[in-house]
C-alpha cells in the first residue's frame, strides 16, 4: 500500500487564464492580466509512490478545484514563462481526462523557487529507483580482484621508533635514508688509566732508590700502601726491594 506524501505547501496562489499560444518562442506572463486573477487559493505538491500531483485547493474548505499530474519535469505538464520566475503553466486534468493550460503564479520568488526544488528532488528519487529495480532484475557484473600473471605491488610502509620519529621499512646507503645503523668503531677496549695514588707511589721509588725498607714499611698506613702496590706490581715489586735491602747490608 502506497502513502500520499506532501511536498510543499504553499498558501496562496494565483490562477489565470491565459490566451493561446502564438508562437513557439513560449509563454509570456505580460500577455496575462496579472491584476485580476481568474482564482486564488491554495497550492499543495504531493507524491503517491513516483506518481506527482500539483493539487489546487480551496484555502478554507479543502476542496479540490484542479489537478496537474506531472510526469516528468521540466516537462509539458508545469513549464516556465520566458519573461518571470514567478509564473508557470500548468496543465490541469478532470477526471474524464479532458486538460486545460492554466497560468501559476507567486506572490514571492522564493516559492517559485521552493516549487522547483521540490519537482527537481523528486523527479532525481524517481530516477535512483528506477536504477535500483534494473540492478535488482541485471545479473551484477563480479569483479576480478586477483593478480594478473606478472602484476606486482609495492608497499611503502612507515614504521614509528621508540623515540618517536617514523622510518621507512626499506634501507638505503644515503644519509637520512632511516636504514641500518653501522657497526660501532672496531678495536680493543680502552684501557682505563692507574689510580692517582699508585702512580705517585712509584715516582718516590724511582727518586729515592737507597732509602731503607724500614722508613718504606713504617707507620702502619703508609706501609699498608706500600704492600698493596708491591702485590699489584707482581715479581717485578719483590726484585726491586730484595735489591734495596742487599745495598743497604
Amino acid at each position: 500500500m502506497e502513502y500520499e506524501s506532501v511536498l510543499i505547501v504553499k498558501p496562496e496562489v494565483f490562477i489565470y487564464k491565459i490566451p493561446p499560444r502564438a508562437s513557439n518562442r513560449g509563454y509570456r506572463a505580460a500577455d496575462w492580466n496579472l491584476k485580476e486573477p481568474t482564482w486564488t487559493g491554495r497550492m499543495r505538491l504531493v507524491a503517491k509512490g513516483t506518481t506527482c500531483i500539483l493539487k489546487l485547493e480551496d484555502k478554507t474548505s479543502g476542496a479540490l478545484f484542479a489537478n496537474c499530474p506531472v510526469d516528468t519535469y521540466p516537462g509539458v505538464a508545469i513549464e516556465s514563462v520566458s519573461d518571470s520566475s514567478r509564473y508557470f503553466v500548468i496543465r490541469v486534468q478532470d477526471d474524464n481526462g479532458r486538460s486545460a493550460f492554466l497560468g501559476l503564479g507567486f506572490g514571492d520568488r522564493s516559492d517559485s523557487f521552493d516549487l522547483n526544488v521540490a519537482l527537481q528532488d523528486h523527479f532525481k528519487w524517481v530516477k535512483n529507483q528506477e536504477q535500483i529495480e534494473k540492478e535488482k532484475t541485471e545479473p551484477k557484473q563480479e569483479l576480478d580482484l586477483g593478480f594478473k600473471e606478472g602484476e606486482t605491488i609495492k608497499i611503502n610502509m612507515r614504521i614509528t621508533k621508540k623515540d618517536g620519529s617514523e622510518g621507512s621499512s626499506r634501507t638505503g646507503k644515503g644519509k637520512g635514508t632511516g636504514g641500518v645503523l653501522p657497526p660501532p668503531p672496531g678495536g680493543l677496549a680502552k684501557i682505563a688509566p692507574p689510580p692517582a695514588g699508585a702512580a705517585a707511589a712509584a715516582a718516590t721509588l724511582r727518586q729515592s732508590p737507597g732509602a731503607s725498607p724500614a722508613h718504606r714499611t713504617s707507620g702502619g698506613g703508609a706501609g699498608t700502601e706500600w704492600t698493596d702496590y708491591a702485590s699489584a706490581g707482581g715479581n717485578q715489586g719483590q726484585q726491586n726491594t730484595a735489591n734495596a735491602n742487599w745495598v743497604q747490608f
